[in-house]
């Protein structure tokens, strides 16, 4: 638990530092979106290489466009699923990942760059040193983290590893969680000075895991492209379970890699993660949090937005909205449990 002196807390700036991160926050969720729009539309191994500097520039005369688009060539998936691309095809998708990976690059500078300036002029209020540099670290790791993501496509599979995009999507959100905790802990710093840092309570932490099992599940559900197994609702076809989904002998690993047990599990865990989350909404409204009712709305909001991107097909703009709702949804769900979290420090 951090206990600021009250002599340090002259030169810190917690409230300043509370809205970088704030900001950081936002591009992460952009991030999120642009990763979203990136998967739907097959657009993620369109760079094959990864130069973690000169990258940032893309190709900007017609040779270097054809020799993107040559390395693009080489690759399982154009010689399965897209011989006879155009160029400006190819144009299109490298515009999506590019895009991701040129955000990665601004969420990685805008955190490293006031973070050194705010170390610097010795504004960080005691104890929050190390929390802010294992932000950094995770986020560093979430860069190799996607490179290995899309590696994994680039010599024998035809996409990305569904279980690496898992990786990929849920440390992207434990960082936005990370970030979003210590705003939430240096904004109540700035209002009491000598307030220690909120706790996770057992029934928070339960409702993070529920949703954090859960977002998991729509990561595998995007990458094994199995929210196309079944478009009807509530039953998948005409049943609850379709008849011989699994086949004989079928084991655990169903669970992770077969789409239609996948679609299900995503489904229906939905509504266990509902309830678990709303204990919480109800936790933070009985000391006067209004995250609570964030919490409440954006879980209706995002069961909503499932069912509906399995009505339509996966439709891209529908789809979309389902994972930046998903965000939002982990924003209040970790206001609440910060809320919470303080009432009992």
């Amino acid at each position: 638990m951090l206990q600021p002196s009250p002599a340090f807390m002259t030169r810190a700036r917690p409230f300043a530092l509370a809205r970088w991160l704030w900001a950081v926050a936002g591009l992460i969720v952009a991030m999120v979106v642009v990763g979203g729009i990136t998967r739907l539309t097959e657009s993620g191994l369109s760079i094959t290489e990864w130069k973690p500097i000169t990258g940032a520039i893309p190709p900007l005369t017609d040779a270097q466009w054809q020799a993107a688009f040559d390395g693009y060539k080489r690759i399982p998936e154009y010689r399965a699923f897209n011989q006879g691309m155009t160029l400006a095809g190819f144009k299109a998708i490298f515009f999506w990942e590019y895009l991701h990976r040129l955000l990665g690059r601004i969420i990685g500078l805008a955190f490293a760059g006031p973070l050194i300036w705010f170390w610097a002029r010795k504004q960080i209020p005691a104890g929050y040193k190390p929390r802010l540099v294992a932000l950094l670290a995770l986020g560093g790791l979430q860069g190799a983290i996607g490179w290995w993501m899309v590696a994994s496509g680039l010599s024998v599979r035809t996409d990305v590893s569904h279980l690496r995009l898992m990786v990929h999507l849920l440390t992207a959100l434990v960082i936005l969680a990370g970030i979003v905790w210590t705003a939430l802990d240096l904004v109540a710093l700035k209002r009491q000075p000598l307030v220690p840092s909120a706790r996770l309570l057992p029934v928070a932490g339960v409702a993070l895991i529920l949703l954090f099992v859960q977002l998991g599940f729509g990561a595998l559900t995007a990458g094994l492209d199995a929210g196309y197994a079944y478009a009807s609702w509530p039953l998948m076809g005409d049943a609850l379970f379709p008849a011989g989904a699994l086949p004989p002998g079928a084991g655990s690993g169903e669970l992770v890699n077969n789409p239609i047990v996948v679609q299900f599990v995503h489904r229906w865990l939905a509504f266990v993660a509902a309830a678990g989350l709303c204990v919480l909404a109800w936790r933070a409204g009985r000391i006067g949090s209004r995250a609570g009712l964030a919490v409440v709305g954006l879980v209706v909001l995002q069961i909503g937005l499932g069912v509906a991107t399995l009505l339509s097909g996966v439709r891209i703009e529908v789809a979309v909205w389902h994972q930046l709702n998903a965000a939002l949804l982990l924003i209040a769900t970790v206001t609440a449990a910060h809320a919470i979290g303080r009432a009992r420090t």
